[in-house]
C-alpha cells in the first residue's frame, strides 16, 4: 500500500553538466516527479537525515536517490552504507551512478543494498536508455511503507 505520495527523487551529484543530463533523461522518459539536487554529500545528509542525523525527518516521506559515488566531501559508498542502514531511509531505492566499473566497488554496492548501478559516462545513448529505464521504474515504483 502506498498513501499516494509522489515519489521526490534525491540526486546527488557534483559534476553539474552530468546532473542535467540526468534530469533531461529523466524528464524525457515523462518522470515529472520533483527533483532534489544535492552537490556534496553533506547537504544530502543533512536533507535525508534532518539536524538531529536520526532519520525521523524522512519517515513520511517517498524517496529515490539517485548517488554519484566520486563527491568532493565524502565517498558515495558511505551514504549508501548510512542510507541503508536507517531504519527510515532503508527503503529508499538507491541507483548508484559512478565513472568506475571497478567489480569490487560494484558488489560492494549491491551488497549494501543498492538497487541499480549505472557506469557514465557510458556513451550518451546508453546512458539515456538507461535513465529511461529507470523512468519507467520511477513510474512503477511503490516505496514500501514503514509499518
Amino acid at each position: 500500500m502506498t498513501n499516494g505520495k509522489p515519489v521526490s527523487i534525491i540526486m546527488i551529484e557534483d559534476d553539474e553538466g552530468h546532473a542535467r543530463l540526468i534530469e533531461k533523461n529523466i524528464r524525457r522518459a515523462g518522470v515529472s516527479n520533483e527533483i532534489i539536487p544535492f552537490a556534496n554529500g553533506t547537504d544530502a545528509l543533512n536533507y535525508l537525515f534532518g539536524a538531529d542525523g536520526s532519520g525521523a525527518i524522512s519517515a513520511g516521506r517517498q524517496l529515490l536517490i539517485l548517488l554519484d559515488l566520486n563527491l568532493p566531501d565524502m565517498g558515495g559508498v558511505d551514504i549508501l552504507e548510512k542510507v541503508k542502514a536507517n531504519t527510515h531511509t532503508k527503503r529508499s531505492p538507491v541507483v548508484v551512478l559512478t565513472t568506475t566499473d571497478d567489480s569490487r566497488e560494484i558488489q560492494r554496492c549491491y551488497d549494501l543494498g543498492a538497487n541499480v548501478y549505472i557506469t557514465k559516462p557510458v556513451d550518451y545513448d546508453g546512458f539515456a536508455n538507461a535513465i529511461r529505464q529507470l523512468g519507467l521504474f520511477f513510474s512503477v515504483i511503490q516505496v514500501p511503507e514503514t509499518p
